[in-house]
């Protein structure tokens, strides 16, 4: 995940894989680390209910699941003061009729409790009004899932692109390797392509949404194709 503050606004883009999940879940799904949500607000000055907009960049739980919590029976948004903005293409994905390879990622609990609040904002295209405010703007890639949003933000002089499950690691950089759930890898492979060359050009940083080990990369072009060519820390940008 990420947190944008500017002016009075607080965003949080993705919201991770949450802890209201069962002990059998989590055998499956391992989180790494001792990070959690609050702990990462607090040492940055803030809490939940300082959250003023969650944007998804896809649904799979891992993406979304922090973002309802177990509140006695009850599930409920984590975030009581923030809204909730999912790309109305990939909301209508997931939860109107999703497909045999992607069904288990989109989990009822981590969704229908957010649809419920009245907190859920879909907007259509690539265009959340919000964006605007903040100055970034937002890319649309199908290869992983449909209408996956990739947020391309405005820092300091320079551009970050959140690349979310497009370029997750520094080891998914040469074009050939994806993840495994993909579901159109053959179109994965191209729009990394176009991105990836993009961003040599155009010296664009990519946030590393899944590296444990690398926050932001820079690329270059060599003889071999788009490499990486510095790790960067947040905090040093």
């Amino acid at each position: 995940s990420l947190l944008i503050e500017d002016g009075n606004r607080l965003v949080l883009v993705d919201a991770g894989l949450g802890d209201k999940q069962s002990a059998k879940f989590f055998r499956f799904f391992s989180r790494w680390g001792e990070h959690n949500t609050d702990a990462s607000l607090t040492a940055h000055g803030f809490n939940r209910d300082d959250i003023t907009d969650v944007l998804f960049t896809h649904l799979h739980f891992d993406h979304c699941g922090g973002a309802t919590k177990r509140d006695g029976d009850k599930i409920v948004p984590a975030f009581k003061n923030a809204r909730f903005w999912c790309q109305k293409d990939h909301w209508e994905w997931a939860t109107i009729s999703p497909n045999p390879r992607e069904k288990a990622s989109f989990l009822k609990e981590n969704l229908e409790p957010i649809k419920d609040s009245g907190q859920l904002t879909l907007f259509a295209g690539r265009e959340a009004g919000f964006c605007k405010e903040l100055g970034f703007e937002m890319l649309l890639v199908d290869g992983h899932t449909e209408k996956m949003v990739l947020p391309k933000i405005n820092y300091k002089g320079k551009t970050i692109i959140f690349a979310a499950d497009l370029v997750p690691t520094v080891g998914h950089i040469p074009i050939p390797y994806l993840m495994g759930y993909d579901i159109r890898p053959l179109v994965t492979m191209k729009e990394k392509g176009l991105l990836l060359n993009d961003a040599a050009k155009n010296g664009y940083l990519f946030f590393m949404q899944h590296d444990a080990h690398n926050e932001v990369v820079s690329l270059k072009n060599t003889e071999k194709g788009i490499c990486l060519d510095q790790s960067i820390s947040l905090k040093n940008l």
